[in-house]
């Protein structure tokens, strides 16, 4: 039997929509499937431990080979809710912010728009566990995932960084698509992307199999307004001009 594709993929909620109809399907067979947060599976496919994973797109410098293999990735074309600047204080008072170790993309997407949309220099702070109670005062943080659904009513000011970047460049952004480090078969694809589709149409399935604990958020509105999944030319558009960015 030959080796199975090893693939990575962001264990938030934001994947569950992609990630139920694969684990249902018979693609399974082929597939070894590790689930980690954003930046350490961008790490296993730069160290090619992983074929191909939904990773953060700030990693595709970092790679030998940067195959874009998926229709589907994890963007917004509004406010995504998930990824957001969390302070007691309005931003023009901010002096000190923590970066979300989980993230890749998210980190270097906050420095863009605080250098070029808000304008503002800052000391950024990294970040260990438990640096979310260290925001305080003029000290704020980039949280994204999870984390950030549940902090959304603790803080007084919340800084969404799609809408800020959708309000700074007219393009929606790109989070984190399915990348793979060599080239993948195309029969393969077909029946990957078919398999993410799945749970992107039954929204219903999806929401019911999440433990209640866990839905710190209205989960429809999530994966209906905030999330947008399909990776189209704008979204490719507004991916082509943060990698651009980033150098």
């Amino acid at each position: 039997m030959e080796r199975k594709w090893r693939i990575g993929a962001v264990s938030y909620l934001n994947t569950r929509p992609l990630l139920l109809g694969l684990e249902q399907s018979a693609l399974m067979a082929e597939i070894e499937l590790v689930k980690a947060y954003p930046a350490k599976i961008a790490q296993d496919l730069i160290d090619g431990t992983i074929d191909m994973g939904l990773v953060p797109v700030a990693v595709t410098p970092l790679l030998k080979e940067a195959h874009f293999v998926s229709n589907y990735c994890i963007g917004a074309i509004g406010e995504v809710a998930s990824v957001c600047i969390f302070s007691q204080v309005p931003i023009e008072q901010v002096e000190k912010i923590y970066l979300d170790y989980q993230s890749r993309t998210s980190v270097q997407l906050a420095r863009i728009l605080l250098s070029q949309y808000w304008k503002k220099e800052v000391e950024y702070l990294k970040a260990d566990d438990g640096y979310i109670q260290q925001i305080e005062g003029t000290t704020a943080g980039v949280i994204i995932g999870d984390r950030a659904l549940a902090a959304r009513t603790h803080f007084n000011y919340v800084y969404d960084l799609a809408s800020a970047w959708i309000a700074h460049t007219g393009l929606p952004f790109v989070f984190a698509t399915w990348i793979a480090n060599k080239p993948i078969p195309k029969v393969f694809m077909d029946a990957f992307d078919a398999a993410n589709a799945y749970g992107l149409q039954h929204l219903q399935e999806v929401i019911a199999g999440i433990p209640t604990n866990e839905q710190v958020y209205d989960l429809h509105t999530y994966y209906t307004q905030n999330i947008s999944y399909d990776f189209n030319d704008e979204k490719r558009k507004g991916l082509a001009l943060f990698l651009s960015l980033l150098k």
